[in-house]
């Protein structure tokens, strides 16, 4: 069973205190907290094997290159996809989804297609496809939500088509926290020969993700919200996806080699093998290194103990939040089709003055839209605040939390 007690003593930033009240860090669904061996890895890769991927022979430059590899080979085995060559390294989520809409959107959809999408989305998995559609001149169509933020599978099933090139999806809400049933919406895609695209920020981190058993052809996810740095995340793609599309990025690193021909003046470029064809340039490498070490960090507590922790958390933030008269919780209370994410809100009071409440007495949560409007609008919300919870939260941060709103009122 996962100690949150003993995890705490391995955060350094949890040992602060803001406005003279110990640090209770609610907002991870935002990004979360590093522990020391993230910290120390990072550290540890500045100080001893600082150099270029790829680009030496010199000793520097092979152990930092070995360091890189692992790290995909890591992020590989832990959402368990076919080997190093599907995952590829990128800033993180948005990023990612960018990579699939213009190395693969754009030279696959054209006026007359459809790219379906859900009202649950994050803004990163909605804008990319809306600016693409508006080159490429395809409808961008939206399957509904229902009041309580779980996704319409009717709806879904309404809106599909064999018009419909590609699903973009949320695993988990990042406004709700609810998980949708992925495996059930890449069987329903792939019958109507739809690729499908996974917004894995809020499930990767949280729960186990298997993508040969989901059966999906991309996941996309970021390193800052499961203990790793920023700047650095992944996209898991089907190696004979990957294989057919064009670089998202072209320079140093992604070509085997650039030739120029004397005759027609003009160069000749030739790919490099994946991932590396889609990582041009200098990478986030220290970023890598320090993934790795979050990857394993969550490894050894494990998955299934992560999704257990919160969703005893979660539980229990439901039954005391309760006894709070003038809060209203959105979303379903059923933990076991949730993560630990609750957006909720005061009676008389902006999920601003809820957040600036709550800071002065130590407490960091998020408010406004979550970067989900449309989902905001859908449940009539003009905004709400964000409680959200990971491995190093307790019962009594809860406790702490729950009496202050209580307090609020």
């Amino acid at each position: 069973m996962l100690d949150p007690y003993k995890i705490r003593e391995e955060f350094p930033i949890l040992k602060r205190k803001i406005n003279d009240h110990p640090l209770i860090y609610f907002d991870n669904a935002a990004t979360t907290q590093k522990p020391e061996q993230v910290i120390e890895a990072m550290k540890e890769f500045y100080e001893n094997h600082n150099a270029n991927v790829h680009r030496a022979i010199h000793t520097l430059s092979q152990e930092s290159s070995e360091l890189y590899e692992n790290a995909h080979e890591e992020v590989a085995k832990f959402i368990n996809s076919g080997g190093m060559e599907e995952i590829i390294f990128v800033r993180g989520t948005t990023e990612a989804i960018n990579l699939v809409a213009y190395a693969w959107g754009l030279r696959n959809l054209k006026r007359g297609d459809e790219v379906l999408v859900t009202l649950m989305e994050h803004h990163s998995n909605i804008v990319p496809w809306e600016n693409l559609s508006k080159i490429n001149g395809f409808q961008v169509k939206y399957a509904d939500v229902n009041n309580d933020g779980t996704l319409n599978y009717e709806s879904f099933e309404n809106a599909i088509s064999r018009k419909t090139k590609i699903v973009c999806l949320s695993h988990v809400s990042n406004v709700t926290g609810v998980i949708s049933n992925v495996k059930k919406i890449a069987k329903i895609a792939h019958e109507y020969g739809a690729l499908v695209l996974v917004d894995a920020a809020q499930s990767v981190p949280h729960l186990p993700v298997d993508v040969k058993d989901l059966d999906i052809d991309f996941l996309a996810f970021s390193g800052h919200k499961m203990l790793g740095p920023t700047g650095i995340g992944a996209l898991y793609g089907k190696r004979e996806i990957l294989e057919e599309m064009e670089p998202f990025h072209g320079g140093g690193s992604m070509i085997r080699e650039v030739t120029f021909n004397t005759i027609t003046r003009r160069c000749s470029v030739s790919l490099n093998d994946l991932p590396w064809k889609f990582e041009g340039g200098t990478p986030n490498i220290c970023g890598g290194v320090g993934l790795m070490a979050a990857v394993k960090y969550l490894k050894d507590v494990g998955m299934e103990n992560v999704k257990r922790h919160e969703a005893d958390l979660t539980e229990y933030a439901l039954r005391r939040m309760k006894e709070c008269a003038k809060v209203t919780i959105y979303g379903p209370k059923d933990v076991s089709v949730k993560c630990g994410i609750l957006p909720f809100n005061v009676e008389g009071l902006s999920s601003h003055d809820v957040a600036l409440f709550l800071d002065s007495y130590g407490i960091m949560i998020r408010s406004g839209f979550h970067c989900a409007q449309p989902l905001h609008e859908k449940l009539k919300l003009k905004s709400s605040a964000r409680a959200s919870f990971y491995i190093y939260n307790t019962l009594e941060e809860i406790d702490r939390f729950a009496e202050l709103l209580k307090e609020i009122e």
